[in-house]
């Protein structure tokens, strides 16, 4: 054991030594999976809390409206969930009539997004907590403010340019008009209310219900295809590994 401190290189950077421990690429997402563990949460709690806190601290790079997968090591078997989303139904040959390859921006681009459900299905069949106690570091953080960290700020002003013709995007994300800089607070209780939806109906608002209707009424208005889906999206996959 003695030779474990013996390191080849010098570096000021020693051995984080711990029971359990939560990395991502935000630290309050970190702290978010930290505070599951400390209810006594396991780790797919832990993974949960800090990727619906990532939706919140780090927009730019993860949403509400994405996609998911996971594996999931049991201590048995291994589990694979494939949450991509699905085309919208009225998506058809004549509607990319002429296009060499499909849009990457506007509604032509959005499929039915599969992160909740997967959020849902990894809490409902991993989880120890309940599903609405996920979701409290990332409304907190949305509601009450957090301050932008320097690589996301770079990002949210790259963003701001990208999508300046998008008014609903500038609205909720350019306050003042412009992307928050680095260290700014940044709040957004739309978003906040728009997490407490989902975790209170387990999705179901973000699918079928309140949610669902906003998304499909805005689709409508921008001439898009999306509408209420009639099934939940996420495609559970399991995969079963030889015993030892």
């Amino acid at each position: 054991m003695d030779d474990f401190w013996q390191f080849p290189y010098p570096s000021q950077r020693m051995p984080v030594l711990a029971r359990n421990m939560v990395a991502t690429s935000q630290p309050l997402a970190a702290q978010a999976g930290l505070r599951m563990l400390l209810k006594g949460g396991n780790a797919v709690d832990a993974v949960l809390a800090a990727a619906i806190a990532l939706t919140v601290v780090e927009p730019t790079s993860n949403g509400i409206g994405s996609d998911a997968f996971a594996l999931v090591w049991d201590g048995r078997t291994l589990h694979g969930l494939n949450g991509s989303g699905r085309s919208p139904r009225a998506w058809s040959l004549e509607r990319f009539a002429g296009m060499d390859k499909m849009p990457y921006f506007g509604w032509n681009a959005v499929t039915v997004p599969g992160a909740v459900d997967t959020w849902v299905q990894l809490s409902q069949k991993f989880g120890k907590l309940a599903f609405e106690e996920l979701f409290a570091p990332a409304i907190d953080y949305a509601r009450n403010g957090y301050l932008v960290s320097p690589l996301t700020a770079e990002r949210w002003a790259f963003a701001a340019e990208r999508y300046a013709d998008f008014k609903d995007f500038c609205r909720t994300f350019l306050p003042n008009g412009r992307a928050p800089r680095a260290g700014e607070s940044f709040s957004c209780t739309d978003q906040a209310r728009t997490l407490a939806a989902i975790a209170d109906t387990s999705g179901e608002s973000f699918y079928r219900g309140d949610l669902a209707q906003q998304i499909a009424r805005c689709a409508a208005a921008n001439d898009a295809a999306l509408t209420r889906p009639t099934q939940v999206n996420a495609l559970y996959i399991f995969f079963s590994t030889p015993k030892r």
